[in-house]
């Protein structure tokens, strides 16, 4: 029962990407994504928040909680890689600027990429790290269907029209299936961890990467949403991907998982960010301002 399960739970992950990745090119265009990235201060605010003062925030937790060396391992991998394919559709939820979520999640993945395999070896001596492992899948799953969606979107846009909002569906279906699975298989993992200060580890990097998201999002209503969502939604895919290929410790990928379970909460928060939205929605909807 628990091989059908897992095997369910990886094909849930696969069909989320790939329909996520495809309904947010069907919905957006190339000008919409890249138009967010021109503000060169907030897109730098955004890089330092992920790439510099996430990866303080996990070397400060682990000064203060105990962890044993496989969860301090599993904490800095997570710490580093940024970019979730989770991100646009958090950013849907919050009801804020979903270009931006998108383009904001491409451009930390690809520097997800070139930054792991500099970084990693310095925080973990004798950690190898082969930049194409980390790209491989991540442009397969996340950028083709991406690619794919916003081609048709440009040429074919009634197609398009048509197409979205049941490829929008299919992905928000499996991402329940998925989170419902992710619990399933995972109780007796956090309840294994309960205690050891894992679970209160984790809990420090989500908040103060969402914390630090949120201020330096400036003050635009709907793209601070976005750098903060962006911030705390890790990316466990590229994370998982190192740790199988450098750890024997089947630990460190135990703690990767006890990671993603803890950000699935991130769903019910941008839940709540999307119902104060509408709660302070005014009658006319301004343009999207990205000034701060």
């Amino acid at each position: 029962m628990a091989v059908i399960l897992e095997s369910l739970a990886t094909l849930s992950v696969l069909v989320f990407v790939v329909t996520s990745m495809l309904a947010m090119g069907l919905n957006l265009s190339v000008h919409q994504i890249l138009d967010p990235l021109r503000n060169l201060r907030l897109v730098g605010k955004a890089l330092v928040a992920n790439f510099v003062l996430v990866p303080l925030f996990a070397y400060a937790i682990l000064l203060l909680v105990p962890l044993s060396d496989a969860q301090s391992i599993g904490l800095v991998l997570l710490a580093t890689a940024a970019g979730a394919p989770f991100l646009p559709k958090l950013v849907e939820m919050a009801k804020a600027d979903v270009a931006f979520g998108v383009g904001l999640m491409v451009l930390l993945m690809v520097v997800t990429v070139a930054y792991v395999p500099v970084v990693l070896p310095f925080l973990l001596p004798g950690v190898q790290v082969n930049p194409l492992d980390i790209a491989g899948s991540l442009v397969v799953l996340m950028l083709l269907p991406l690619a794919i969606g916003l081609f048709v979107k440009a040429r074919y846009g009634e197609t398009a029209a048509r197409l979205q909002p049941s490829v929008n569906q299919v992905s928000t279906t499996a991402l329940v299936f998925l989170v419902v699975l992710m619990l399933v298989l995972n109780f007796q993992t956090l309840l294994s961890v309960v205690g050891s200060g894992a679970l209160v580890a984790f809990a420090l990097l989500i908040v103060a990467s969402l914390a630090v998201g949120w201020l330096l999002g400036g003050p635009a209503a709907d793209a601070r949403p976005v750098v903060g969502l962006g911030t705390a939604q890790r990316n466990v895919s590229a994370a998982l991907v190192v740790g199988a290929a450098n750890f024997d410790d089947p630990n460190v990928v135990v703690m990767l998982v006890v990671g993603a379970t803890l950000m699935g909460l991130l769903i019910v928060v941008a839940g709540e960010l999307g119902k104060r939205t509408e709660r302070s929605e005014p009658l006319q909807e301004a343009e999207p301002t990205y000034d701060d």
